[in-house]
């Protein structure tokens, strides 16, 4: 059984609104932010050359970086990435 669909119940498409520049740089940004924040933990994790004061220095460099592209957003870094960091370092260098 069909049911008459009347003009209110008729479903249209809506179009979805394009991606302002400002948001799509900011997506730009998070994506080179995640891929460098990334290579960082991946040298620090499989590099045997590394010690705990370059790695140190490295994830120091990357918070800078991550802080330049966005600035006033410590919060989200230390709930982000300062975690993930703090147990690569534990993990690798079997501090505590």
């Amino acid at each position: 059984m069909q049911k008459d669909m009347g003009a209110t119940e008729a479903t249209t498409k809506v179009a979805k609104p394009l991606a302002t520049p400002e948001a799509l740089e900011e997506q730009r940004l998070i994506r080179r932010m995640q891929m460098m924040m990334n290579m960082v933990m991946q040298v620090v994790a499989q590099d045997p050359t590394v010690t705990i004061d370059d790695a140190s220095q490295m994830i120091a460099d990357a918070r800078t970086a991550a802080l330049t592209m966005f600035p006033g957003k410590e919060l989200a870094y230390d709930l982000i990435w300062k975690p993930r960091f703090q147990r690569l370092m534990l993990e690798r260098f079997r501090i505590m």
